[in-house]
């Protein structure tokens, strides 16, 4: 199946594609729907399907995005939310060490607090 044509660069485009080569995801396995947009923007917004609906089948995670008022870019960064979302499902992606992070400090923060108490 051929790659779908985004409205942004190609080093872009194909960092992209590489990403979802790396975390499995194919074209083949995505839903993709165009849907109406709300929100600000007015009427244009309101009256064209720019947003994104994509869903991948394997996993059922299921992205939105409605960002731009261009169609092809939306479909871009829908992909680059998946792909996201899964790396954070997986444990590997950078919110997931931030929490793991977060997590640290309050577990040090909270056996300090217990020893002073002591």
């Amino acid at each position: 199946m051929a790659t779908p044509s985004f409205n942004v660069t190609e080093a872009k485009q194909r960092q992209l594609i590489e990403r979802m080569e790396r975390l499995g995801v194919r074209e083949q396995d995505l839903t993709e729907k165009f849907i109406r947009g709300t929100g600000p923007g007015g009427q244009k917004t309101n009256k064209t399907s720019i947003c994104v609906y994509l869903r991948h089948e394997p996993t059922g995670i299921e992205v939105r995005c409605a960002r731009e008022r261009s169609q092809s870019t939306n479909r871009f960064l829908a992909r680059r939310l998946l792909c996201d979302q899964l790396e954070n499902r997986n444990g590997d992606g950078p919110e997931a060490v931030q929490i793991a992070k977060i997590r640290k400090q309050k577990r040090r923060r909270a056996r300090r607090r217990q020893s002073s108490e002591d």
